[in-house]
């Protein structure tokens, strides 16, 4: 329960039709194992008491004797159990049946939920024995020796995590133009579970999923599904046990197909809350609201932790995301361009990763626009810190792409300036380099000028969130096409337009650009080579990115985050190293805002940026004591 975590379960028992006795032995035994393992909610699938294949054996007395029965076996179980546990069983009320879901939880039957749509069609007869549950006229039956409250909305809320509230529906109800789980979720239900005898047919296993990935992302909610298996009726079809567990369109669990047993992992509720408080959709709840409790412990995580959030692990989707953000900043520089009439792009080209980016979006920007790349003005402007490699990498690249090279040196200007202010070219101090950033983009304004151009900005989202820009130098420009995009993605564009260019000598020089260090060269090179490293004075990126993620996207505070890290890292980077740089982003992020603040307009490419127009609406002078109070704490913990 720790940080939001909630641990779930998806359960397929063995069955045997109409024996409800064993039935319940089995739904027990599953009960303790998911309870031993701290699931905190555990689904069954529908009509799992008695089978859901019954058939006409769903109108005899002695079966529904024996479902109530097995179901006060259920109850009882639950009460030495820590959990929330739902089973699917037919009820009879005032003279109709009904196919219900039943919820238990430490002794008590907390209420039952009927299914909405009953299917009528092929081999599915549930209307020639069950009845729709708006149907129903109580509010509550006795039941086992229990006042129990029946309905369609009620939402189950657990007293000791606030955020952990359940709604649910059963099979047929998801496959509808309007599920149950729509309105449970408006009400402020955080977790929908469905209670499911899905038959197995070709193809269905994947539109199943597809359905339940896609619940889960409208609704922004946690989805367990768990569907009848072994010992269903296979008289015309055969049941496959399907368990899937999906939170906000992602499925984080699934199981083999025909098998029994649980499916299991972690569902962030805190995470849900967070995204839904970005939203106007969802409400505070309402209709029936029935408590219970758990206990208070820390739930292991064992689902994956990505550490690289920003870029898809599949090569293929990598691939179609990288298309779709050069498409989108090259259409955003595209509109800019007509907009303001401008008949050049003028921008500096470093052979660093980020100018090199600007470059190649520009150039597919000039193409859509049918402009001859003589119009882009691309200026290298070498200064103390400028090594041979990046020099040739950027004239190369300028040539390839077939844009205007222009070289500027900024030596003499730079010490004409220091001299001016009486600061000793020996001390390499910020005003040394600093200077330095402010001079080219100086030039690049005045170019811009003399060409009737627009200066294209290259700076990225993982500087501007450690303000490692410098104001009013590389910080500044007339449209920053990459201010949203993360440092790590900047790498994976880069790489996929070579992969993909068709110009051997181009992929050449973007390949060599990616194997060089990221440094801002500012200091005088030592031996030749790049002397002043990035990741070796502010961190590594992946880690500053990782926690800029789960700080913007879910409002993750530093515990949480440090824990995410260390499973995200596990390996990579030790629990010293995590706090060290996980205070300096935090310190770095509150202290640098005001460069953020005032930035050039640029396009938005993912569900994370910084923009101060829409993305981020944070006063320059907020204070970061909170959050570094947290990492001391932490780190006083592990001294």
């Amino acid at each position: 329960m720790k940080d939001g975590f909630v641990k779930v379960c998806a359960a397929t028992p063995e069955i045997r039709l109409a024996d409800t006795v064993f039935n319940a032995g089995k739904i027990c035994e599953l009960m303790r194992s998911a309870a031993e393992a701290g699931a905190a909610v555990t689904v069954f699938p529908e009509l799992c008491v008695t089978g859901y294949s019954c058939g006409d054996l769903f109108w005899q007395t002695t079966l529904l004797q024996g479902a109530r029965d097995a179901l006060g076996k259920i109850a009882a179980e639950s009460s030495g159990l820590d959990g929330l546990f739902f089973v699917g069983l037919p009820v009879a009320i005032n003279g109709k049946l009904y196919n219900m879901a039943a919820a238990v939880s430490r002794g008590s039957i907390l209420g039952l939920v009927p299914k909405h749509y009953l299917p009528n069609y092929n081999e599915f007869y549930e209307m020639r024995h069950f009845t729709p549950g708006d149907e129903l006229t109580v509010s509550g039956i006795l039941l086992c020796g229990q006042q129990v409250a029946v309905g369609t909305d009620i939402q189950f809320y657990c007293e000791d995590m606030p955020a952990l509230k359940v709604g649910a529906e059963i099979c047929e109800d998801l496959w509808v133009p309007m599920p149950p789980s729509v309105r449970l979720a408006l009400k402020g239900a955080t977790v929908l579970v469905n209670l499911s005898a899905s038959d197995e047919v070709t193809g269905k296993a994947s539109y199943r999923k597809d359905l339940i990935r896609g619940q889960s992302a409208r609704l922004v909610c946690g989805y367990i599904y768990a569907s009848a298996g072994e010992g269903e009726s296979t008289s015309d079809v055969v049941y496959s046990g399907h368990r899937l567990i999906a939170e906000n369109g992602a499925v984080l669990a699934s199981s083999e197909p025909f098998t029994t047993g649980l499916t299991m992992t972690e569902i962030d509720v805190d995470k849900l809350e967070s995204d839904r408080r970005r939203m106007s959709t969802f409400g505070a709840g309402s209709g029936m609201r029935i408590p219970f409790r758990l206990e208070k412990k820390v739930t292991e995580l064992t689902r994956r932790i990505d550490p690289s959030p920003f870029v898809p692990d599949d090569p293929e989707e990598r691939a179609v995301r990288c298309e779709e953000i050069l498409a989108i900043q090259s259409q955003g520089l595209k509109r800019r361009m007509l907009h303001t009439g401008c008949r050049t792009a003028v921008v500096g080209i470093s052979g660093g990763l980020d100018s090199t980016l600007a470059l190649l979006v520009i150039a597919r920007a000039f193409d859509l626009m049918g402009k001859d790349r003589k119009d882009i003005i691309a200026v290298t402007m070498p200064g103390f810190g400028t090594t041979d490699r990046t020099y040739d990498n950027a004239v190369n690249l300028i040539r390839s792409l077939g844009a205007e090279f222009r070289e500027i040196s900024i030596r003499d200007a730079v010490t004409g300036h220091l001299k001016d202010i009486g600061h000793s070219l020996d001390d390499h101090d910020v005003t040394y380099e600093n200077s330095q950033a402010r001079e080219r983009t100086q030039i690049l304004m005045d170019v811009a000028n003399q060409t009737g151009g627009l200066v294209v900005g290259t700076g990225d989202l993982s500087e501007l969130a450690l303000g490692w820009a410098t104001y009013n130098g590389d910080h500044m420009s007339m449209y920053g096409v990459n201010g949203s995009v993360p440092k790590t993605l900047v790498r994976h564009l880069v790489r996929y337009y070579a992969d993909t260019c068709g110009d051997a000598a181009l992929a050449a020089t973007l390949n060599d650009v990616l194997d060089t260090p990221v440094s801002p060269e500012l200091l005088p090179p030592e031996g030749g080579v790049i002397s002043q490293k990035t990741e070796d004075l502010v961190g590594p990126y992946e880690l500053h990115e990782f926690f800029l993620y789960h700080m913007l996207r879910f409002g993750s505070g530093p515990a949480k985050i440090f824990r995410l890290a260390g499973i995200a890292f596990d390996g990579i980077y030790d629990d010293a190293v995590i706090l060290k740089w996980l205070r300096v982003f935090f310190r770095r992020f509150f202290a640098q805002q005001f460069k953020r603040s005032c930035l050039p307009d640029g396009p938005k490419v993912g569900t994370v940026a910084v923009s101060p127009r829409g993305d981020l609406r944070m006063p320059s002078d907020a204070s970061a004591r909170l959050w570094l109070d947290e990492v001391d704490a932490l780190t006083e913990e592990r001294a």
